[in-house]
């Protein structure tokens, strides 16, 4: 590919993003399977009009989620499974967060945004925090917690991979800090029999007992679900994972957590951060990307390994060193309190 032609397919990108927005909102991967289907039946059973629908057909298929047939029918491709409903590690959660009218207005505050200094999109787009548009808008709320279910099944086969020769033998007790439905943990306590677990999460998250992970995986009776604030206190533990949540916060508050952590640890007790770790310059990596977006979404940022140290440092706690899976898509930043 020439220079002309890669710039000119980042210029692009948000077209290829936004026909796969509307393909998965309209349900068209919902309705189609690996037997050719027609156009005609595709736009009937989900409301479309029959001439624009087949022009998204096509291109969907252009950029590999469909394949077309010269006589107008269609069969989804390996890319579109992974953003069927049915999928067991789906995608569809996070195009509908990531491409949806919320987070695609917040964007546009960017310019706005490296010039004032302040870090508030959500707040200039919507009037308020991310946190609290959630808690007033279900639609939203529902939108933004399929697409965390979906991260959640990439982040914990990268975890595991991280932590595959981690010593756990002295640890008996893990809380996952703003840990959701519990995904991550319960699947760090299947391969570990001796852990018991805990998650500590607002109520209005795990209040859906259906959602928690820990029934469903065999762990509940290892696995508890605890209502909290992690900026008030956080429970006693030997150790604490943290998945995606310092990298919502700012240096100030994540020290808060972090201090938090410390007071209630004992003494050699551990602290697990998990996040997109910075690599240096000269190395593409997605966390560069991401943190434009919590420039755009929230107060935080992703980090290097030495400004995580630095905010561990500060709560008073050590940092011991960084795993990676092979990938180095994530890091497993670890801290101890001495």
């Amino acid at each position: 590919m020439s220079n002309h032609e890669r710039v000119l397919d980042i210029i692009f990108g948000r077209w290829k993003s936004q026909i796969l927005y509307a393909g998965v909102k309209s349900g068209i991967f919902d309705a189609i399977d690996t037997v050719p289907k027609y156009a005609s039946e595709i736009a009937r059973e989900l409301g479309l009009d029959l001439s624009l629908s087949y022009r998204l057909l096509r291109a969907l298929a252009s950029i590999g989620f469909l394949n077309e047939k010269d006589d107008r029918s269609f069969s989804i491709t390996p890319l579109g499974e992974l953003v069927r409903k049915d999928h067991p590690q789906t995608l569809r959660g996070i195009i509908l967060l990531e491409e949806g009218p919320e987070h695609y207005a917040i964007w546009k505050h960017l310019i706005s945004i490296a010039k004032d200094g302040k870090q508030d999109g959500f707040i200039r787009e919507f009037g308020l925090r991310i946190f609290d548009y959630l808690s007033q808008n279900p639609g939203y709320a529902e939108v933004f917690n399929h697409a965390m279910s979906s991260y959640s099944a990439i982040h914990t086969r990268w975890v595991l991979e991280a932590l595959k020769s981690y010593d756990f033998s002295k640890i008996q007790s893990l809380c996952d800090i703003g840990g959701g439905h519990g995904h991550l943990i319960c699947n760090i306590l299947r391969e570990h029999p001796q852990l018991k677990g805990m998650v500590l999460e607002l109520e209005s998250t795990t209040k859906n007992k259906e959602l928690l992970w820990a029934e469903k995986m065999g762990v509940a009776d290892r696995c508890n679900y605890l209502a909290g604030n992690m900026f008030r206190e956080v429970p006693t533990s030997d150790a604490y994972i943290m998945k995606m949540i310092l990298h919502d916060w700012n240096d100030e508050e994540c020290v808060k957590i972090l201090s938090n952590i410390q007071k209630a640890s004992p003494s050699g007790g551990r602290v697990l951060i998990i996040e997109h770790v910075v690599p240096g310059p000269g190395t593409p990596h997605f966390s560069k990307l991401f943190d434009i977006h919590m420039m755009c979404a929230l107060t935080g940022r992703e980090r290097t390994e030495k400004e995580y140290a630095a905010l561990l440092e500060k709560a008073g706690l050590q940092y011991v060193q960084t795993h990676y899976p092979p990938s180095k898509s994530i890091g497993v930043v670890e801290g101890i309190k001495h």
